[in-house]
């Protein structure tokens, strides 16, 4: 069974960016689509991008557009989430999780297993 472990959280000044990492391990994640996902203090979770199983079909949601790229690596089992321009409403901690489907979807309970999460601040 498939499990993922999220990297690249951590301190960034507003303007500034990351890249976030999701792992897995048990099986290849190139047979699924993945999903970032985060939770902001306070707030409910937010969906952010997905990524079908072959890496050439992307979807984002509101949170997600304009400054966040997903994309990934199948030969590396890894997919990216690439964070430009980051901002304090920014903060949060992101999770990455696998889509149990051949069609990439913002809904999260189509996702199953779950990371558990890398925390990122956005702060001067």
């Amino acid at each position: 069974q498939v499990q993922v472990v999220e990297s690249g959280g951590g301190l960034v000044q507003p303007g500034g960016s990351l890249r976030l990492t999701c792992t897995c391990s048990g099986r290849t994640c190139s047979n699924f689509g993945m999903g970032w996902f985060r939770q902001p203090p306070g707030r409910v979770r937010e969906f952010l991008a997905a990524i079908d199983r072959s890496g050439t079909s992307t979807i984002y949601g509101d949170s997600g557009k304009g400054r966040f790229t997903i994309s990934r690596d199948n030969a590396k089992n890894i997919v990216y989430l690439q964070m430009n321009n980051l901002k304090p409403e920014d903060t949060a901690d992101y999770y990455c999780a696998v889509r149990q489907g051949l069609v990439a979807s913002a809904n999260a309970r189509h996702y199953d297993p779950w990371g558990q999460g890398t925390q990122v601040t956005v702060s001067s």
